[in-house]
């Protein structure tokens, strides 16, 4: 039997050759970091169900705003973990300008002017429901109600210093109403990241107890908001809605469960496409590492490379600066 004239694996024998014909490159530039803000002076907190990554004051995320600059990480996602004390029905403590989310964001602007600052626009933090938006007597979420705090929260962000707010409610025409109210109080190049396809998950639940909502929201779930999982055409129509809002950048989650989505919305629209990969998945990768079941180095790289691959141009992912460090080391001879 005569050799075949083509052999894939002849480009495969050598790094050199592995990395001349590498499709797909991950870079510590494709990372966001996502940390959690709480009140007090030189306080970490953690958090159980996500081994590894802590609630913060502020000072304490100074410093690590100031590991993501040195490691070339261009952006931080930040959430914020309020005291229950703060917490009400309708979640006004969400657009209080002194509230710690928007202290937070003054000082690392102050500090860190390079590094993009991206502030979550959603009320289940500081609601005493748990839900993302504002309630009727039924428990059922009231949509344009709920938009009107969301502008408040958007306003209040902007006023802040975040460079980009990121709304991930998933009412419907929020991104219009928060793209009118920035540019007529003159934060025109305030960007939006619209969570546009965030799917009713069940890898959201550490993320939950980190932000402090788990267990105000009980047995509730957010199915009549947030996408059935079972759906991609819909992805599409919701990605279609915000951008024709004035969405600067959507977003998918969670991440690799969904990375069909994420190749379909890249290829269709071609709009700058971020992938948060949920606390869940992180929860499962340090898991299985830390039982030693997996290699933590191995699975994290190759896990984000798959989002990229998939059409992500940036992924916010718990593992940020622990990636960033991991290709430094692979980058060495």
């Amino acid at each position: 039997m005569p050799y075949p004239a083509t052999r894939l694996r002849r480009m495969r024998r050598d790094a050199f050759s592995r990395a001349l014909m590498r499709e797909t490159t991950l870079l510590p530039s494709d990372l966001i970091m996502v940390a959690f803000v709480i009140d007090g002076e030189d306080k970490r907190e953690p958090i159980a169900s996500m081994p590894g990554v802590d609630r913060v004051s502020i000072d304490q995320l100074e410093k690590l705003a100031g590991e993501c600059v040195a490691a070339g990480i261009p952006a931080l996602a930040l959430f914020p973990s309020p005291p229950a004390s703060v917490k009400t029905e309708d979640g006004r403590e969400a657009w209080n300008p002194d509230n710690v989310f928007q202290r937070a964001a003054r000082a690392l602007k102050a500090k860190f002017p390079e590094l993009g600052l991206i502030g979550d626009v959603a009320l289940d933090p500081y609601t005493t429901h748990g839900q993302d938006g504002v309630i009727d007597e039924r428990g059922y979420i009231l949509n344009d109600v709920t938009i009107e705090a969301l502008v408040k929260m958007t306003l209040a962000q902007a006023a802040a210093g975040f460079d980009i707010v990121a709304p991930s409610d998933m009412m419907d025409g929020r991104v219009g109403a928060m793209r009118a109210a920035l540019e007529k109080a003159g934060y025109v190049n305030t960007r939006i990241l619209a969570y546009s396809a965030k799917y009713a998950s069940g890898f959201y639940g550490p993320f939950r107890d980190a932000v402090g909502s788990a267990g105000n929201l009980g047995k509730g779930d957010k199915h009549t908001y947030q996408m059935d999982v079972g759906n991609s055409d819909e992805a599409l129509r919701e990605i279609e809605l915000d951008l024709a809002e004035g969405a600067d950048a959507v977003m998918i989650k969670p991440g690799m469960p969904y990375l069909d989505i994420v190749q379909r919305v890249k290829q269709r629209f071609g709009a700058p496409t971020f992938v948060y990969q949920v606390s869940g998945e992180y929860a499962m990768l340090k898991a299985a590492a830390q039982n030693g079941w997996l290699n933590e180095k191995a699975v994290v790289l190759e896990s984000l490379t798959s989002i990229k691959r998939a059409g992500a141009d940036a992924i916010l992912t718990y593992f940020a600066l622990d990636a960033a460090r991991y290709l430094k080391e692979r980058s060495q001879p």
